[in-house]
């Protein structure tokens, strides 16, 4: 007859071996962790408008470090390549590939301008607090985990080039968008700049960028 004593005890070891596997295996890789400082570098030169120099490549986003973050689509919303490419992917995933970069087109855009947050996770996020989210997937009280690992890896992918200021404005500095069978009051307030496959861009009256 085995002493309870003995089990319990082989079991709080056991324990104790499997947790250090456990939390590396929870850990973010080396590429990740370098990716993420690598994309609050780039969010808060944006934010700023940094020197007006490009990054160099040392400070870019690799495609490897970007698809390192977030593998399984389940990390929490605290980094600016999970923000951006959650936004990406739960916007516009399953159109081209032009709506999913115009979509990031205006959270990058936001970054720094006038009654935007300065960071990537707050303007996704923006208007939460007040139960008026400006990108309704994010309080639309469904799960925002990615299933689709082709569709996020694309999104994921985007991001990288966004963050890295590599991703051609077309939509003109929109700051805000809606989907084209969808008819907002606000969209007859500002100047519509750029129309994509599924979705249609717009920007204050007189406020241009060019």
């Amino acid at each position: 007859m085995h002493s309870p004593t003995r089990g319990i005890a082989a079991c709080l070891l056991c324990l104790a071996l499997a947790l250090p596997g456990i939390a590396a295996a929870d850990a973010p890789s080396p590429k990740a962790v370098i990716a993420e400082r690598k994309a609050e570098n780039l969010q808060d030169s944006a934010a700023s408008d940094g020197d007006g120099k490009p990054p160099t490549r040392a400070e870019l986003i690799t495609p490897p470090g970007v698809q390192a973050v977030d593998p399984a689509g389940e990390a929490p919303l605290d980094d600016p390549i999970t923000c951006l490419a959650r936004s990406i992917y739960w916007e516009a995933r399953g159109t081209e590939a032009t709506d999913m970069e115009a979509v990031a087109n205006v959270v990058m855009n936001r970054l720094g301008s006038p009654g935007f947050p300065d960071t990537v996770c707050g303007v996704v996020k923006q208007g939460s607090e007040q139960g008026s989210c400006q990108f309704s997937w994010w309080c639309d009280g469904r799960a925002d985990d990615a299933r689709e690992d082709t569709a996020y890896d694309t999104a994921k992918e985007v991001a990288r080039k966004a963050l890295n200021g590599q991703l051609k404005d077309r939509t003109g500095g929109a700051l805000f968008f809606h989907h084209r069978n969808a008819a907002p009051y606000w969209s007859k307030q500002f100047t519509q700049t750029f129309e994509a496959g599924d979705f249609i861009f717009y920007r204050p009256e007189g406020d241009c960028p060019c």
